[in-house]
This record gives C-alpha cells, structure tokens and sequence, in this order.
C-alpha cells in the first residue's frame, strides 16, 4: 500500500511539475525576447480533456486582442446558424410610372457585414431590371438600426484612415474603404482609387525616395489628409517596391454610399434627380427589393481568417438584436449564452466583440474552456474551416511555412501594442488533436512570436 502510495504521489507531482512549465525552446525564446513569465498566459491540453498538459498563469484576465473574434463568431454560429443571413432593403416613397419614380428611394440596412461593391452593383441591376430608371426625388438612407453611441475612428491609435478603424454601422457598404493603388512610372507615381468614383479628387503631391530596410512599411512616409471628396498625398513613395496598395477609409458611410449609388446607377442608366437624406422609412412607403447576404458561414471565415474588425462588429451588434441593435443589447446576449452553455467567465469584458480594445478581456483557461466546448459542438468544422491555416493562408499564411507544423493547425491571432495573441487547435503528428492558448501581455510582446511558434511546434510532435 505504501508503494501505491508513493507511486501514485510521483505521478501527481510529475503531472503538476509539467503542467506547470514550459518547454524550453518556449522559455528561451521568451528570455531571448525579454519578456518574463509573469506576463505569459499558457494552456495546452487534448480536446475531450480538462486536464491541462500545460497552464500557466491560466486564471489571469488578459487582453486577447483578435482572438477575442472566436468567443463572437462561436456564439455566431450557435446563436444564429450556418445559414443565417442579413437583409437590405429598397423602399419605394412615392408612385413608380413608366421608369419614372416621383418620390424617394430609400435604402434600409440591418448590419450585413461583407456587402460588396460587386453585390451593390448586382442588386441596383436588379432594381433596373424591375423597372426603376429615374427618380425624381431624394436617396434616404435609414441606418437606424443600429443604436450606437458616435464612432471616433482615431480613438484607438490616432490613425483615422485605417479600414481596421472603420466604425460599425447598419448600411455598411463594401467596408467604407477605398483600395487605393500606388503604380510608380519612372519618376512619377499613379494613384488609383478602387472602386472609381467620378467625385473623388486624389492630389498627388508624392516624391519618389529610396525604401529604407524592407518594403513591408513601404506606406509609412505617406501622409493622406482627407476633406469632403479631395484626398491629399504627400510625403515620399518607394519606387522601387513596385506596385503597392492598401485599404483606406476616407468618407463618411452616408456620403461614401451615397457616392458609389450615384456612380454606379449612372453607369446603368439611370438618373438621380434629388440629394441624399438619412432618415428612417417614410410611412406608406412599399418594398421594392430585399438584397440578402451571404451565409454567416461565409461571413465568419472572413472574419477569422483576415481579422476583419468591422465584420466583426457588425456580427457582435446582430447577436443581440430585436427591432434594434445596440452594444448593450449584444454584451447581455453573449452571456446570458454562455451562461446556458455552462461556461462561467467571470472575468470577461467585451466592449465590441472583435479584440480591437484596450478594455476587452478574459482568461486564457476560459478561452480554452471555450474552444473545448466548441470542438464537441455538431457545428465544430464549421468553426474550425473558419480559422487561419498554420503556413497556408490568412494570417498565419508566413508562419511556420517550412516546419513540419505547416498546415496541421488552425490558429486565431491576434496582435496589438503591448499584446500578442493565439489560440486555436493543433494536430500531434499522432492524430491527436490539442488545444492551445498563448497569451502575452507585456511591452515587448511584439517579440514573442518566436516563443508561440516553438510552442506550437512542440506541441505538433507530441
């Protein structure tokens, strides 16, 4: 009996002792990074296990940064479903005669996150096609759906222009973001908006100049100052990366949708007489047209895989959506979920739902206890196609691309100052399937890529 005994408190102590550290390759790439362990969250263990093979730190309310996406899309799909969809609406406000509308279009949106500008031009093709031409009236716009507080998009890091700083709204139309391409021609530089519009004034005012270092930051030196449809560049372009683009927002959504309406019923033919207004549906007015997204299954691998944040946000406002949506409505509705799934987490914070945030937080143990949940679910694939594939595509497409890892896991990141994020599943090259969180919270969190990596692999050999 004592042998027993004995034996099984060497079991219990070699079990604590490797749930509690950290493999080498780990810490020394923490060390070499200079980053402590007191700033490091771990969890790693088998799907079907509450028995962490690693926890470190595990209790503590972190800030996730993008990996918060994978607690809103989860609840998405749950909630929700594969197939739901969101809706756009045209509304007629007045007499439709001959082509001819005497009155107003109105366009309602209820917060689809990906209505493109090639779906936009599809469904005013369809609106000519069932016989509106010329309105002899205004452009409503009702955006109010969404019950939100005003979107300051320099407020996170003075950076205005940024797509990731685009602002949720119900009539989000292509991201509210111009691609803008930079095509160097000798000594001069062409700018090219995507998609074209007629209103748009670009100013060039760009000097070529050497690139310093790599050409990753190719856009730093270029300073955009945007004012009603004229958008300044100055400063110097890097010739000799080549041909560059980015994704920038420029317009507000009322007067970014209500340029692209203007530009594209035009190239159809047909004619807008009045301006544009922003009010809610007229009474009287009668449905012309319904444009429906597509799928959130479609919806949420964008969302994962490219860390889109305003697709985020608008996913995280319809969770908890009636005749409105509001961030309130959403905060109650993720967790009055999470608590009907059994999953208690104290400590969460949510602010917007996709990790952009200096206040959202939660536990790497709980985000694990979430992934854990979501591997049993019926819908587990569907999560699990959603998220990037190590060293295949989207943002870990560069990561890991010639480690035997490559392509045997799919890993949600997320990344902000001070913060460095992951979490997702990785599959042992014995079949088994791990969960893994690693979170950093620390000045030189930047640096710790190379420490998530060696987890990761070290994880894939076991």
């Amino acid at each position: 009996m004592k042998r027993l005994l004995a034996g099984l408190l060497g079991l219990s102590l070699t079990l604590t002792a490797t749930a509690a550290s950290l493999p080498k390759s780990v810490r020394s790439a923490l060390k070499e990074a200079e980053i402590p362990l007191a700033a490091v969250s771990v969890v790693v263990e088998k799907t079907g296990s509450r028995s962490p093979y690693i926890s470190l730190n595990a209790q503590r309310a972190d800030n996730p940064a993008s990996t918060m996406k994978l607690l809103t899309t989860y609840a998405a799909l749950d909630m929700l479903g594969p197939a739901y969809t969101w809706k756009t609406e045209a509304w007629l406000d007045g007499e439709l005669h001959d082509g001819v509308l005497n009155g107003n279009l109105v366009l309602k949106g209820y917060g689809d996150p990906k209505f493109t500008i090639e779906q936009f031009w599809l469904w005013l093709s369809e609106l000519r096609a069932r016989g509106l031409r010329e309105i002899h009236g205004n452009l409503i716009l009702d955006r109010g759906f969404f019950e939100l507080p005003p979107h300051d998009p320099g407020e996170f890091d003075n950076d205005p222009v940024r797509a990731y700083n685009v602002g949720p709204d119900a009539l989000l139309l292509n991201f509210n973001t111009l691609r803008l391409h930079y095509l160097p021609d000798g000594e001069r530089m062409k700018i090219v908006a995507e998609p074209a519009l007629d209103t748009l004034k670009l100013d060039n005012r760009l000097a070529p100049q050497a690139p310093s270092g790599e050409c990753d930051n190719w856009d730093d030196s270029i300073l955009i100052q945007a004012g009603g449809d004229r958008i300044v560049f100055e400063g110097g372009y890097p010739g000799d990366c080549g041909e560059r683009a980015h994704n920038l927002s420029l317009m507000s959504h009322a007067r970014y949708v209500e340029t692209v309406f203007r530009g594209i019923w035009q190239q159809l033919g047909g004619k807008l007489t009045g301006a544009v207004r922003e009010t809610a549906i007229p009474p009287g007015a009668t449905l012309l047209s319904t444009h429906a997204s597509e799928p959130l299954s479609g919806i949420i691998r964008d969302i994962n895989k490219f860390s889109n944040n305003v697709m985020a946000r608008q996913l995280f406002l319809t969770l908890g959506a009636t005749d409105h949506a509001s961030l309130e409505q959403s905060d109650a509705a993720v967790r009055l979920w999470l608590e009907q799934q059994g999953l208690k987490f104290p400590e969460l914070v949510l602010e917007n739902g996709s990790g952009l945030s200096r206040k959202e937080r939660i536990s790497a143990r709980h985000m694990a206890d979430l992934l854990q949940h979501a591997a049993a679910h019926p819908l587990s694939a569907e999560l699990e196609a959603s998220l990037p594939i190590l060293g295949v595509d989207g943002s870990v497409k560069k990561r890991l691309k010639g480690s035997a890892a490559a392509s045997h896991a799919h890993l949600k990141t997320g990344t902000l100052t001070g913060v460095k994020t992951i979490a997702g599943y990785v599959r042992s090259t014995r079949g088994q399937e791990w969960v893994v969180v690693f979170f950093i919270n620390h000045p030189n969190a930047k640096r710790g890529q190379s420490a998530q990596d060696a987890l990761i692999e070290w994880v894939q050999q076991r």
